[in-house]
């Protein structure tokens, strides 16, 4: 007869015996730049992610609302259809920190990504794609803030 005590015990050596085969899953933790979280510009965030002097692009788009109501969450897309992009980040230029987020890239994916930031202040807001031959591409827009999210 199999009891609830008895099916416990035998999950129980089961995992043990998973455990010390190492087949359990390891934890997850998402890999970021403190560095660039960190950064107070854009010229240091884009240093900190690995890219060097950015220019301005077509192929990277960025949308976005010209007027947001609150400052705690603005809506922002990012995109591009170019190959070989690796990393596609949002930056908020007077933010205190200006790296809002960063988004790994593959050719397996579709780099079109949509988030909310949070702005302390009006200020001009950028994607920035990072390119696999060391490229940098960027667009910009001024989205303008009634009521600042940054404790504004």
């Amino acid at each position: 007869m199999h009891t609830r005590r008895k099916l416990l015990a035998d999950s129980a050596k089961v995992m043990a015996l998973l455990a010390g085969a190492g087949l359990l899953p390891q934890t997850a933790l998402a890999a970021w730049t403190q560095a660039a979280f960190e950064a107070k510009t854009v010229a240091d965030a884009i240093k900190a992610l690995g890219g060097g002097a950015p220019a301005e692009s077509k192929d990277v788009t960025i949308t976005g609302p010209d007027i947001a109501e609150n400052g705690a969450v603005v809506p922002v897309g990012v995109a591009t259809a170019l190959p070989g992009v690796k990393r596609l980040a949002v930056l908020v230029e007077k933010n205190p920190s200006t790296l809002a987020a960063v988004f790994e890239v593959s050719d397996a994916v579709e780099a079109s990504f949509n988030t909310r930031v949070k702005m302390g202040q009006s200020s001009n807001v950028l994607a920035v794609a990072l390119m696999a031959d060391g490229k940098v591409l960027f667009a910009q827009k001024e989205i303008k803030v009634t009521l600042g999210g940054c404790g504004g």
